[in-house]
C-alpha cells in the first residue's frame, strides 16, 4: 500500500513525465530543422536557447518537488514505487549518476549518426573532461557520506537500543508501581529509538540533496561548454535514454505480472482437476 507521500509524487512523476515526451519531441524537431539548415542564424541560436532554458527549467521542477516529498517521507525515494525494478537498478543515491552523462557525450561524439557533437572542438573536450574529473571527486564525496550513514547503523548507541528494546516491557506481573516504572522506561526507549531515526532520516535527505546538487551541477557544466545546436541534442539523448529505460521497464514489468498470472491459473485449474478426479 502507497503513502500518502508516494501516491502524491507518483502522480506527479507521471504527469512530468509525459511533458519530458513532449519536450523530446520538440528537441528532436529542432535539432532536425538545424541541422537540414546547415547555418545557424541569430534567430535559430535563440530559439536553440529558449528550448534547453525549458527542458532544465524542467528539469529543475522535478528536483523542487522531490525535495519537498523527500522532507516528508526521505525512504520513499531509496525504493520508488513509481519506477520499475530496471530502473531502479540502475539507481545511484535515488537518482541517474552524474559520471554516466560523460559516457553518453563520448558515445555521441563517437556515434556513427549526424550530430554536431561529432564536431566538438578540442578545447570543448579538454573542459569536458576537467569538469568529469570534478564531478567524479563529488561522486565519491557523496558515496563516503552514504557509507558512513549505513555502516553508523551498526554503532554502539544503535546496537544499545536494539537490545534496550529487544528485552521489550520486562517480566510484568509486579504490581501497579512496577508496571508504571515499565511503561515511563518503555516510553523513554521509543522516544530515545524515534530521535536516532530521525537523526538518520535527516542524514538521507541530506546525502540525497548533496547527490542531486551534484546530478544539476554535471547538467549545468556540460551544457556550459557546448554550443546551443549540440546543448539541444545533448538534451535529446538524456531525455530519449531516461524514457527508453522507463519504457523497457515497465514492459518487462508488465510482462513478468502476466507470466505470473498466467502461471497462477494454471497451477489453480490443474489442482482443480485433481481433486475433481478424486
Amino acid at each position: 500500500m502507497k503513502s500518502k507521500v508516494e501516491e502524491k509524487f507518483s502522480d506527479f512523476f507521471e504527469k512530468w513525465v509525459s511533458q519530458l515526451e513532449e519536450l523530446l519531441q520538440q528537441l528532436v524537431q529542432v535539432s532536425k530543422n538545424n541541422n537540414n539548415n546547415n547555418n545557424e542564424t541569430v534567430g535559430d541560436q535563440s530559439e536553440l536557447q529558449a528550448l534547453v532554458a525549458k527542458v532544465t527549467s524542467h528539469v529543475k521542477a522535478y528536483y523542487t518537488a522531490k525535495w519537498a516529498a523527500a522532507h516528508e517521507d526521505v525512504l520513499a525515494f531509496f525504493s520508488p514505487v513509481w519506477l520499475s525494478p530496471l530502473e531502479n537498478a540502475y539507481q545511484w543515491v535515488t537518482g541517474w549518476k552524474p559520471s554516466t552523462v560523460f559516457r553518453l557525450v563520448e558515445s555521441l561524439r563517437k556515434s556513427s549518426t549526424t550530430t554536431t557533437l561529432r564536431g566538438l572542438s578540442e578545447e570543448q573536450v579538454k573542459k569536458v573532461e576537467e569538469l568529469r574529473v570534478k564531478i567524479r571527486l563529488e561522486e565519491e564525496k557523496v558515496e563516503r557520506e552514504m557509507e558512513r550513514l549505513q555502516v553508523a547503523m551498526a554503532d554502539r548507541r544503535m546496537l544499545e537500543l536494539a537490545r534496550m528494546t529487544g528485552r521489550g516491557g520486562g517480566g510484568g506481573g509486579g504490581g501497579g508501581e512496577e508496571e508504571a516504572v515499565q511503561q515511563q522506561q518503555q516510553g523513554w526507549m521509543e522516544g530515545m529509538v524515534e530521535a536516532a531515526l530521525k537523526g538518520m532520516f535527516v542524514g538521507l535527505e541530506r546525502v540525497m540533496k548533496a547527490a542531486d546538487c551534484v546530478r544539476l551541477k554535471t547538467l549545468k557544466g556540460v551544457l556550459e561548454e557546448l554550443s546551443p545546436l549540440q546543448g539541444v541534442e545533448f538534451l535529446a539523448a538524456t531525455c530519449m535514454l531516461q524514457l527508453q529505460l522507463r519504457r523497457l521497464g515497465n514492459k518487462r514489468r508488465s510482462s513478468i505480472i502476466t507470466t505470473t498470472t498466467t502461471t497462477t491459473t494454471t497451477t489453480t485449474n490443474i489442482n482443480n482437476n485433481i481433486w475433481t478426479e478424486q
